[in-house]
């Protein structure tokens, strides 16, 4: 990247706050950015960033607000309230940017908040960072799309916000309640069948986190502030993704679909045109496969 977003104002090391610091993207995040000041939040080494904004008055060069309740699909569907509880975290975030200002703040929404009668079997169009208008906004995905979209409309409040909406991002060290994690899984265990959960035909577009880092940090570099979809633009279906990781392994199972699971939106994928102004995503989902299958085989 241009140094600049490596550097403070003054010219030296970023205290940078990353809430959220141990789940999955807070990682990648951390990696990128050793060697600065890091002050790391997050439920998993006992900080609640909610106590945090009640008792920390300092002003940070960058702060990364990734703290949220997600889970994957089943949680989303299943734990309501729980997810909901983003609606509290994002709230008392954006009062505590208010009160001490932070020169930069990264917020992530999500591809779960934009509008779910744009996602059916079929409407097939790319979705646009314009299909969400918050002066009139529309029913987004569950509590968690929800929570996404009220965090949106808050950002507008506080200067110095840059907005993402990631769609679905992996990596070979992703829980496995998310569903690339888990069919590697199946695929290294040879499993036939091959579980696919919902009718397999639902689509979603899969970013390398790697990519979702570097675009993150180019467009805070440049000073884009307007949402932002992190993306590949390339609409992948479930049972597609199965065989792809099964063809990564050496074997072909029975996929056996499983129409009682949670399945969510129908088709998610990114219209990239923003993002392909400043960054293109450089890993394949084909090469994705095959770094997690040598880091997991």
């Amino acid at each position: 990247f241009p140094v600049t977003i490596l550097v403070c104002m003054t010219g030296g090391l970023m205290d940078v706050l990353i809430t959220g610091s141990h789940g999955f993207v807070g990682r990648y995040f951390v990696n990128k950015l050793q060697g600065h000041n890091l002050t790391l939040i997050d439920l998993k080494n006992g900080n609640d960033c909610r106590d945090f904004f009640k008792r920390e008055d300092k002003q940070y060069d960058l702060v990364i607000h990734l703290a949220a309740i997600v889970g994957g699909r089943e949680s989303i569907e299943g734990r309501p309230m729980a997810v909901a509880d983003n609606l509290s975290i994002d709230s008392e975030f954006f009062q505590w940017c208010l009160k001490t200002k932070p020169h930069k703040i990264v917020y992530f929404s999500s591809s779960a908040a934009y509008p779910v009668m744009y996602q059916t079997e079929a409407n097939h169009f790319p979705l646009h960072e314009s299909d969400i208008d918050l002066s009139e906004p529309k029913l987004a995905d569950l509590t968690y799309g929800l929570s996404k979209i009220t965090g949106e409309y808050l950002a507008q409040f506080v200067p110095n916000v840059h907005i993402f909406r990631p769609f679905s991002g992996y990596g070979w060290d992703q829980d496995l309640t998310y569903p690339f994690p888990m069919y590697v899984k199946r695929a290294l265990e040879k499993q036939n069948p091959f579980e696919v959960w919902g009718p397999g035909t639902q689509t979603r577009d899969f970013i390398h986190m790697t990519d979702v880092v570097e675009a993150v940090m180019t467009a805070v570099d440049l000073g884009i502030t307007e949402p932002i979809n992190l993306g590949t633009g390339r609409a992948t279906s479930f049972i597609e993704l199965a065989k792809m990781c099964m063809t990564e392994v050496g074997y072909q199972g029975n996929i056996e679909t499983r129409p009682d699971k949670p399945v969510g939106c129908m088709h998610r994928v990114s219209d990239n045109t923003k993002l392909l102004e400043f960054y293109t995503p450089k890993i394949s989902l084909e090469e994705g496969i095959k770094e997690a299958v040598d880091w997991l085989g």
